[in-house]
């Protein structure tokens, strides 16, 4: 069997290559303490390899981070409901989309929110990040427009809406949400709650 370091650098679409290597390795793992080099022999390519797209690992992690803001984005999207209902219900089913995003890739989720990934004023105000954000300034915009949200700086309840999704996203990923402390039902009623404070 040959030695990596005498492997090609081509392998097909090699960034691509890389990236979903570091991604299972990150879903394998539960983290991300790998090095390039052992993305590099995972995929199959030479160690120097990775380094024609990625010059660092923090700029792979980066790639890795904003990957995931655009799947955030799509669940978020996905999760809105067919026909028209009221904006308490759509809502909550982008919360939930949300959160569960987080739990199911919870690795992913991390890394997205971890300072590994480069500094955070360059993933969380790339565009691909902001576009994750913008669904849920989208969604509270319309619910000014439609007079059922008190009409404010709408980044603030933003920060409010965010704050609260991330919490329950965490506590969700560490076990913590729990119903015995909570209720029943503790990410509804957390969303009908701040709900409360927005509504005109």
């Amino acid at each position: 069997m040959p030695d990596s370091s005498t492997r090609p650098y081509h392998h097909g679409d090699l960034r691509r290559t890389i990236i979903e290597t570091a991604m299972g390795m990150l879903h394998e793992d539960k983290g991300w303490q790998f090095t390039l080099r052992e993305v590099a022999r995972r995929a199959g390519v030479s160690h120097a390899a990775p380094y024609k797209h990625f010059p660092d690992k923090a700029a792979l992690l980066s790639e890795m981070a904003l990957l995931g803001f655009d799947r955030l984005r799509e669940a978020a999207i996905k999760a809105r409901p067919p026909h028209p209902v009221s904006l308490r219900d759509e809502f909550l089913a982008m919360t939930r989309a949300y959160v569960q995003f987080g739990t199911s890739n919870p690795a992913l989720y991390r890394l997205m929110f971890s300072g590994d990934a480069g500094k955070a004023a360059d993933v969380h105000l790339n565009q691909r990040a902001l576009a994750a954000f913008a669904v849920i300034i989208e969604l509270l915009e319309r619910g000014q427009a439609e007079g059922v949200l008190r009409k404010r700086d709408v980044r603030g309840q933003a920060a409010a809406a965010w704050a609260q999704m991330h919490g329950m996203t965490m506590l969700s990923i560490d076990g913590l949400l729990l119903s015995e402390k909570l209720g029943p039902n503790p990410l509804d009623a957390a969303v009908a709650t701040l709900l409360e404070g927005l509504q005109t």
